[in-house]
């Protein structure tokens, strides 16, 4: 019966792997820094279509903090409470580059949020490139230019690193 039920378990575990590498979502969570003291953070899905080309619907989160006029350095109240501003948008990610364990993609895409104060349109470009692991999972590190339309910064330009779980 141990047998039957260890031969089940690998039988299943298998049949997610195999799965989750052939064009399948993925959940997507990236952090990172952006010139000129910005943070970001996007949550995603990602659907991969043929030849490691995938198309990406986000979510983004931007925090950028500035010195306290009072003390002089970095408080929780000038890095929470200086600019925040989130987006909603849509990317097309085709592959350039292919290896055995890894591929990059460009990142083109769009998107449209707010400040809290006025409406912010986004255009979005940059590389990334994807490490896969074991089960489906991947590491991300990304390279990204923000072109921001009636926020407070016009441009943002930074790395962000993440991971991508699969979902099957």
């Amino acid at each position: 019966m141990k047998r039957i039920m260890f031969l089940i378990a690998a039988l299943a575990v298998m049949v997610g792997t195999a799965n989750a590498q052939n064009r399948s979502g993925r959940l997507s969570l990236g952090t990172g820094l952006l010139y000129e003291r910005g943070m970001d953070l996007t949550l995603a899905y990602e659907y991969e279509t043929k030849y490691h080309n995938s198309w990406e619907f986000f979510a983004n989160a931007y925090l950028k903090w500035d010195d306290c006029s009072e003390c002089n350095h970095i408080c929780p109240k000038s890095f929470w409470n200086n600019y925040n501003s989130y987006g909603f948008g849509a990317a097309y990610k085709p592959c350039v580059i292919r290896g055995r364990n890894h591929h990059g993609n460009l990142r083109i895409g769009a998107s449209a949020g707010s400040d809290t104060k006025s409406f912010l349109g986004g255009f979005h470009l940059g590389y990334e490139h994807n490490y896969v692991l074991r089960g489906g999972w991947r590491l991300f590190a990304q390279v990204k230019s923000d072109l921001i339309i009636k926020g407070e910064d016009l441009f943002r330009t930074g790395v962000v690193l993440g991971v991508k779980i699969p979902l099957n």
